[in-house]
């Protein structure tokens, strides 16, 4: 193989400098970390609040920082059941909980294991099958199949892929990779040979060989290809492990690492899919960087260390031979490429290799050849912001779907059962075992939280003037006052409204308007997957600006605005419509996905208009009521990331109403239909208003 000419260190360093400008820089890297924590934080305190006993966790290039936006990475999820019990041995096993046996012996694959499926009030193993994902090997062992899932919907986007569930093409949502997966006690990393073959290297170091030793594992259903048990192995995971090394890489590190998948994209996955994978690619990287000096890896020496691993994996597809860091008996590569495919193969990466960088011109993902070139006639590249902006929206709609979750969980409860649950939720704030980043994603969900239980104290005493529960409420709202620029504020104007104090519902509708700048402010919602336009350019700017993300939600983002049934004194007569939209035709028309719809939900700008406009009304200002109305109509038009945009249209032919221009309002209800033609109140509103008009006509 060539050697990297002298000229390598100069054309190194302008290597270095495009994958900077390409976003893969320590900034960003570790944005890209703490965002992704900061959702799996989210989401693992979410299901707890449901009392779902799982938790989720994030893995792979999002988390990792380790990708672009040409890369396209998926969203790699692992949940992880908490009520199965995976163990070494019987000693381990667990009361109340459905306990699987780790079978690892000569005839099963390394790396893999058997689950023998044991009693539940006793450490004896089941003598009975159970289910059609079961089997009773030779030896009388009632075996779990790796085909067994759990909690997976019908849905036709959900693909198989090994032990992934992916789903894809869903609109306005980056393609994932959904692992059910079972807690497992074993620790292979602490495997006397691992630990021997590291303890005197030095990376990975002895603090990160002592977290990776003490961190749990999974087991995850897939069995090795070609295997005589392959139906019945599943795959042990040391997920926790690579993700604490990927964290402990330095930056030239991380940029050889996407360069390597960037090559992989370009010149091979189009040839040959499947054949070679980006964690082998990972592998190969972990395995360099432990047999080289920390200091070898800098800017200057980014080719020549890309050559490196490139090279290696080269050795690794002749030899077919390409063991897992830490199970190093699995080998990744055995069995997976026929004579014809290796020898492409390896035709490929010698002509990669032997290029000296200059098959790096040739790659199109991220437009990194025409950077490159460009770079190298002075000419630099810099797309960061837009990186900012998708993460901090990300985290938004993660919270968006989750607090959705939570008030379709609450909706058909009655008063008392859900101010309690709120209360026991946002009482965990203070639990000990908390993170820094846990007490962030705490915070963040609560003040939406906070919001409704003082809308459902509210609603509950309106009109009665019950100072201690009138104060009560106002505490509550005023804590989701600034959950995000609007619906916080918006949810109090609501309570005013509805208890006919038109002066402060006026203060807090103006103190909205003021906030939300329509330049910069991003609308969120997750009701259901929609395709998003593009976000505002200073939104993003905003995103890259700013170190704490966290901060930014009651500046820049505006969710949508929810009232659960347990709301509807302090929603306004015209929006409680939308909580019983759907007749009993249309509820064959729903999904799973849909109980959203039995809440009245309107996005934050359309309805901070329509709230102004009947606040004007009331006030008898003409002026100001106009404008309102001109400026709903106008964000219905012109706003393109609207989630409910048929219900700002019902609001807006309520206004229409108001003003007796029937032609228009109906006008309005059916281009509401037109978005939404099921499970829309669109409908009885049009019944209504024909209704009026006959018996006028009578």
């Amino acid at each position: 193989m060539s050697r990297i000419p002298d000229y390598s260190p100069n054309l190194s360093l302008k290597m270095s400098q495009v994958m900077h400008g390409l976003g893969v820089n320590e900034k960003i890297v570790m944005k890209r970390r703490r965002s992704w924590l900061l959702n799996e934080s989210i989401l693992t305190l979410i299901q707890q609040l449901l009392g779902h006993d799982r938790n989720g966790f994030f893995f792979g290039s999002q988390i990792e920082g380790t990708t672009t936006l040409g890369l396209r990475s998926d969203t790699d999820f692992l949940e992880s059941l908490n009520n199965i019990n995976v163990i070494p041995d019987l000693n381990e096993w667990e009361y109340c909980k459905h306990n699987l046996l780790m079978i690892q012996d000569i005839n099963v694959s390394p790396g893999y294991c058997l689950l023998q499926i044991l009693q539940d009030d006793a450490p004896l193993p089941q003598e009975v099958k159970v289910n059609d994902h079961s089997y009773r090997d030779r030896m009388g062992r009632i075996l779990l199949k790796n085909t067994y899932s759990y909690g997976l919907g019908n849905s036709e986007l959900i693909i198989r892929n090994g032990p992934a569930h992916s789903v894809q093409d869903v609109p306005g949502a980056k393609d994932s990779d959904l692992v059910i997966a079972f807690p497992c006690k074993l620790r292979p990393v602490q495997a006397a040979h691992w630990l021997n073959q590291h303890r005197e290297e030095h990376w990975p170091t002895n603090d990160m060989i002592q977290y990776c030793s003490n961190t749990k594992c999974f087991v995850v259903g897939v069995g090795k290809t070609g295997s005589v048990n392959e139906a019945f192995e599943w795959r042990i995971s040391t997920s926790f492990a690579e993700r604490c090394l990927m964290f402990n890489l330095n930056i030239t590190q991380i940029r050889c690492y996407v360069l390597m998948k960037m090559i992989l994209k370009t010149f091979i996955n189009q040839r040959f899919p499947d054949s070679i994978s980006s964690f082998m690619c990972k592998t190969v990287l972990l395995h360099c960087i432990s047999c080289t000096r920390s200091g070898a890896w800098n800017e200057k020496a980014l080719l020549t260390c890309l050559s490196f691993c490139l090279s290696t994996l080269y050795n690794c597809v002749h030899q077919e031979y390409c063991p897992h860091f830490f199970i190093t008996q699995n080998n990744l590569m055995g069995g997976r490429f026929t004579p014809e495919t290796k020898s492409l193969i390896l035709e490929t990466l010698r002509y990669v290799i032997e290029s000296n960088g200059r098959a790096l011109l040739e790659i199109e993902c991220d437009c990194l050849g025409l950077c490159l070139q460009s770079n190298l006639n002075g000419i630099e590249h810099f797309v960061p912001p837009i990186i900012s902006g998708q993460l901090l929206r990300e985290t938004a709609l993660h919270i968006s779907s989750d607090f959705k979750d939570i008030l379709c969980e609450m909706n058909h409860l009655s008063h008392q059962p859900t101010m309690q649950k709120i209360l026991t939720i946002i009482s965990n704030y203070h639990n000990d075992n908390f993170t820094n980043i846990d007490r962030k994603a705490y915070r963040l969900i609560t003040w939406y939280l906070c919001s409704t239980l003082g809308s459902v104290l509210a609603s509950l005493n309106i009109n009665q003037h019950d100072h201690f529960t009138y104060n009560k409420a106002l505490e509550f709202m005023a804590l989701g006052f600034n959950s995000d620029v609007a619906s916080g504020k918006l949810k109090l104007a609501s309570f005013f409204y509805c208890d006919g104090d038109i002066e402060r519902t006026e203060m807090i509708l103006n103190k909205t308007e003021e906030c939300y700048d329509v330049s910069i402010v991003e609308p969120v919602c997750e009701c259901y997957n929609f395709e998003q336009a593009k976000r505002r350019d200073r939104f993003d700017r905003n995103c890259f600006e700013s170190n704490e993300e966290c901060s930014l939600f009651k500046y820049i983002i505006a969710s949508c605005v929810r009232f659960i049934r347990c709301e509807i004194n302090c929603c306004p007569l015209e929006l409680q419509h939308e909580m019983f939209r759907s007749t009993q035709e249309d509820f064959a028309y729903r999904s799973e996905d849909d109980e959203w719809m039995d809440m009245a939900v309107v996005d934050s700008l359309p309805y901070l208009y329509f709230m102004q406009y009947k606040t004007y009304s009331r006030l008898g200002r003409q002026d100001d009521k106009q404008r309102a109305l001109s400026n709903i109509a106008r964000t219905i038009d012109v706003e393109p990331n609207l989630g409910h945009r048929e219900t700002a249209l019902n609001l807006l032919g309520h206004c229409m109403e108001e003003e007796n221009n029937v032609e228009n309002a109906l006008k309005c209800y059916a281009r509401s239909l037109q978005i939404r033609g099921r499970n829309n109140s669109a409908k009885v509103h049009i019944c209504k208003l024909l209704n009026k008009l006959i018996n006028n006509l009578l």
